[in-house]
């Protein structure tokens, strides 16, 4: 009896073993980032941004998440040729446009919080996703624009 035991669990280790050690997929795009399909027309969500993006030709890569204590939800960052990029998603389009009518015109303050930006900062939106880029790379503020229209707020 014992013998049997040793047996089936000697089995059960190698079989995980061999599991293990199985060539994996790998994730292309953010865990919780909603379906991966393609989606066409105007940006809507995240999944349509990194589409659109990738469709006008810059290399997007998924980067960490992002919390800004200004936004009330947690934002992802996105590699566009390389610079960072915020994309925060919200539950809805009216969700998103009354916290970006926070945002100061030149992205200086949101709400009673002033910012000290590092570089310029640009505020883009377009569907449920309102969009932050802190930095002076034409390609890519030009990239943003051409996917998400004029900024709304800053430099």
């Amino acid at each position: 009896m014992k013998r049997n035991i040793f047996l089936v669990t000697s089995l059960l280790m190698v079989a995980m073993l061999f599991a293990a050690c199985a060539p994996q997929a790998q994730a292309t795009e953010v865990p919780d980032a909603g379906p991966t399909a393609s989606h066409s027309g105007p940006v809507e969500d995240y999944v349509s941004l990194v589409d659109a993006l990738r469709a006008a030709g810059a290399t997007v890569e998924p980067g960490d998440t992002v919390e800004q204590a200004f936004f009330s939800v947690t934002g992802q960052i996105i590699k566009v040729n390389g610079a960072d990029v915020q994309v925060f998603e919200y539950e809805s389009a009216e969700a998103m446009e009354a916290e970006a009518a926070l945002v100061a015109p030149d992205g200086g303050s949101i709400g009673t919080s002033m910012v000290m930006w590092v570089e310029t900062p640009h505020f883009f939106k377009s569907g449920r996703v309102l969009v932050l880029y802190v930095g002076d790379d034409a390609t890519v503020f030009e990239l943003l624009k051409s996917v998400l229209g004029e900024q709304f707020a800053g430099r």
